[in-house]
């Protein structure tokens, strides 16, 4: 990777998978000046491990952030904000998700409460910390110099969406895995990837949702084909290439345009 994405990223859902993934490689490629906030529900403890390992003094920084928490939220958000100084915040990397019940999640094994749980993490988590995150989001944006310019090195969201979110290809994957609850969240999450794109505009922050592809994680199974070295690797160099034209739109790891 060339060119290097800098100054203060955030990343949810960091200790697992592909949040793990996205924390290694943008700590092997930021540049000097960059900052990397990795947020997980428990930053003490087995799970959160290989997350401590990557751990680095002045180039990662943990932070406990439960999405399904609006007083977690807060939290993390004054504790980022007191270390973030005057730098505000330049990417903001919403990969934290749930999955219930276990695929394939037929409507017969869906109930009322596997809806509001998925739909409370993976929709009104990243809402509201976006939310609460906007001062930061603003304050990087109004630091750079270069007009109305977006990037993801000057102010940007990032919401990791999926392939099986569109409603248009649903029918192409439904008889494999239903994942109802899953599905329309991240429907939801797409819209409001839209909402905020067309708010946030005026203040030059971009915003994007980004299918990583089918990935072999603890969610993904043993079956998918992508490694999340592979999916990562390609997620940062799309990051790196987004501008204005791209902001409110659904591209995979590869940049390709998913529709709605």
């Amino acid at each position: 990777m060339s060119e290097k994405l800098r100054g203060n990223i955030l990343v949810t859902g960091a200790n697992r998978g592909i949040g793990l993934e996205l924390v290694r490689q943008l700590a092997q490629s930021i540049g000097e000046n960059a900052h990397i906030y990795a947020c997980c529900r428990e930053i003490e403890g087995p799970r959160a491990q290989a997350l401590k390992n990557l751990s680095t003094p002045g180039k990662i920084t943990l932070v406990k952030l439960d999405l399904s928490d609006e007083g977690s939220i807060s939290s993390a958000v004054q504790a980022v904000s007191r270390n973030m100084e005057a730098g505000g915040l330049n990417l903001l990397i919403n990969n934290a998700a749930i999955n219930r019940p276990e695929s394939p999640a037929p409507l017969s094994a869906t109930g009322k409460q596997h809806m509001m749980d998925v739909y409370e993490t993976n929709v009104v988590g990243p809402f509201l910390l976006v939310k609460m995150l906007l001062p930061l989001l603003q304050k990087a944006a109004e630091m750079d110099s270069e007009g109305d310019q977006m990037s993801c090195s000057r102010s940007a969201i990032v919401n990791i969406s999926t392939l099986i979110s569109s409603i248009e290809k649903c029918p192409e994957s439904f008889h494999i895995a239903q994942m109802y609850p899953y599905r329309t969240s991240k429907a939801a999450l797409n819209m409001l990837t839209r909402c905020h794109a067309e708010e946030f505009k005026r203040h030059n922050i971009l915003v994007t949702a980004v299918h990583p592809g089918w990935v072999r994680t603890e969610m993904g199974g043993e079956k998918a084909p992508l490694t999340p070295e592979d999916s990562v690797a390609g997620m940062l160099s799309v990051m790196l290439s987004l501008s204005n034209k791209h902001s409110g739109m659904l591209l995979d790891w590869q940049g390709n345009t998913i529709p709605w």
